[in-house]
């Protein structure tokens, strides 16, 4: 099956599955060899966008990336790279943050695509996105400051994560370029996005959403209360199409209209392989409002 692509600037698209590095630090092997094993695992399946963010890890998993494609160099040639910047954390990788914060500065965001550069071992950034919204961001130095990146060719679009509507149409007020996407937790066990606006100002400006958490941090498989209200309508039908009920939640996600990405993460060879089953689920509509239903514990109104 080939993988769909979700186009977000003329000759930039991104695989309609991404796989999300957030856990790579915590793999049994994190060896170049392993590592890169997993990255030709996705490749194999059509799946060339790489999520990371500089903080995953504690600050090591895009270094743990670029130790592979350093083993590999092959492999950055067939990929698109996602990372995100602004979190600040306790960490001694950064023995001068006393506090955890946001930092939206143009010399923080500029030292950090530098770093992420590095680390990462590429030429440029396919999609670099402000982390979370900055109560202290100074939207004309920052939209200047992504501007910039996207002249010099570091970063080749630019977008934001976890921004409310008015917190990305400020920072889009300062910019020439347009903001490509808003990644925001959507799944099974996060549904607000499709009604406090997140998804429908994504949708009027035409800019794909990127999901992350799609299977709730897998809560969606423990003993949540909507959990427990999904699990056998997932079971059933995902034994009628013959995949596994992750295959069904995230199908669930790509029926939406608003070209939902879902960042999959895992260190499970087996379950990075059946990831593309997700593209053979079709669920009709009232199936769609069936799980919707018992997501939120309630029918529609």
């Amino acid at each position: 099956m080939n993988m769909p692509r979700i186009e977000l600037n003329p000759g930039l698209s991104l695989s309609r599955l991404a796989y999300g590095v957030w856990r790579l630090s915590e793999a049994a092997d994190t060896s170049a060899q392993a590592v890169a094993g997993r990255i030709q695992a996705c490749l194999d399946q059509g799946i060339t966008t790489f999520d990371h963010a500089d903080i995953y890890g504690g600050y090591s998993c895009e270094a743990l990336f670029g130790a592979a494609l350093r083993a590999q160099p092959g492999l950055k040639t067939r990929m698109e790279i996602v990372t995100k910047c602004d979190i600040m954390l306790l960490s001694d990788q950064r023995p001068d943050n006393r506090v955890k914060h946001y930092d939206t500065s143009a010399a923080h965001v500029q030292a950090s695509v530098e770093r992420s550069l590095h680390n990462i071992g590429v030429d440029a950034i396919d999609l670099l996105l402000i982390h979370r919204p900055d109560p202290l961001m100074d939207h004309h130095a920052l939209g200047a400051c992504l501007d910039s990146l996207i002249q010099s060719g570091k970063v080749r679009a630019a977008g934001v994560s976890n921004f409310m509507p008015w917190d990305m149409d400020l920072l889009q007020s300062a910019m020439k370029n347009r903001l490509v996407s808003n990644q925001i937790e959507i799944s099974l066990m996060q549904t607000r996005g499709f009604v406090d606006g997140q998804i429908a100002h994504a949708q009027r400006l035409g800019v794909p959403v990127m999901a992350w958490s799609p299977l709730g941090g897998g809560r969606l498989f423990g003993q949540d209360a909507a959990a427990l209200r999904l699990r056998p309508a997932l079971q059933r039908l995902a034994s009628a199409q013959g995949v596994d009920e992750t295959a069904v939640a995230i199908a669930w996600l790509l029926q939406h209209p608003a070209r939902i990405i879902p960042v999959l993460g895992t260190n499970d060879p087996a379950r990075i392989a059946r990831m593309q089953d997700a593209l053979r689920v079709t669920l009709d509509r009232q199936t769609w409002f069936e799980l919707y239903s018992l997501a939120n514990g309630a029918e529609v109104p």
